[in-house]
């Protein structure tokens, strides 16, 4: 891959790569989003974001709610799995949604967008989706961070949002520096609902936490997976693995 550009937003600064057939926008030397021409995924975090939201109870959900687009990566994989859906995402940054409009055909995924502040947004919200998706990181000097953690107010926000039978998930990066927050969110999650899973795969530095009423197990996934023609794509989708926290 080559570097194509440098961009300096409000909120970060990031490098844009491309290859013949690969897009990668790079924050503090991470990859922050990625659009591939033939395949969907990567072995990372999207692809936890986007098998959580399939463990809906009673099946795949009709409208989702992302809190942080990107480059719209996962929401890439979901449109691919859930071609009817209703996908609505907030990114306070609207230069990184525009950079993904140039670089990564995010126009094709007929994305209901707002550039805003996603928990202001919340706050203030009336509508309700099936999920709700909280992956709000923002980028510092040497590392990501989470610009709020859960509480009591937010949580209500959140699950306002959540319609009934519906799932609330949370993306967290794990690993040293980041264990206060994923411990705080898994406490706060066990408290608010009757089951949480954790979804997990060995090539990630996160841990997606999925919590409702009910939420569907890990053997729900496979019959998607068949939905990838890729063999990557498939071998990725297979090493997900979907445990309870108790």
């Amino acid at each position: 891959m080559r570097r194509v550009e440098t961009v300096h937003t409000q909120f970060q600064s990031l490098e844009v790569w491309k290859s013949d057939v690969a897009t990668e926008f790079r924050v503090a030397g991470a990859i922050h989003a990625w659009h591939h021409s033939r395949r969907f995924l990567t072995g990372l975090a999207w692809d936890l974001i986007a098998a959580s939201v399939l463990l809906r109870k009673d099946g795949p959900p009709r409208s989702i709610l992302m809190l942080g687009l990107a480059g719209g990566t996962a929401y890439r994989v979901l449109r691919h799995l859930l071609p009817d859906c209703q996908l609505t995402a907030i990114d306070i940054d609207g230069e990184i949604v525009s950079l993904a409009r140039r670089h990564m055909d995010l126009d094709e995924l007929g994305i209901e967008i707002h550039t805003a502040d996603a928990y202001e947004w919340l706050a203030k919200n009336q509508r309700r989706f099936d999920v709700v998706f909280d992956d709000i990181y923002l980028a510092g000097k040497t590392d990501v961070f989470r610009p709020r953690a859960w509480n009591s107010e937010l949580m209500d926000h959140l699950r306002r949002a959540v319609a009934p039978g519906g799932l609330l998930a949370v993306n967290l990066v794990v690993g040293p520096g980041h264990r206060t927050m994923q411990s705080l969110t898994r406490k706060i999650l066990r408290g608010s609902f009757p089951t949480v899973r954790s979804l997990t795969t060995l090539q990630s530095m996160n841990e997606v936490l999925v919590a409702g009423d009910a939420v569907a197990t890990g053997p729900r996934l496979e019959s998607h997976g068949e939905m990838f023609h890729d063999w990557r794509d498939r071998m990725y989708w297979d090493r997900i693995k979907v445990r309870r926290i108790s």
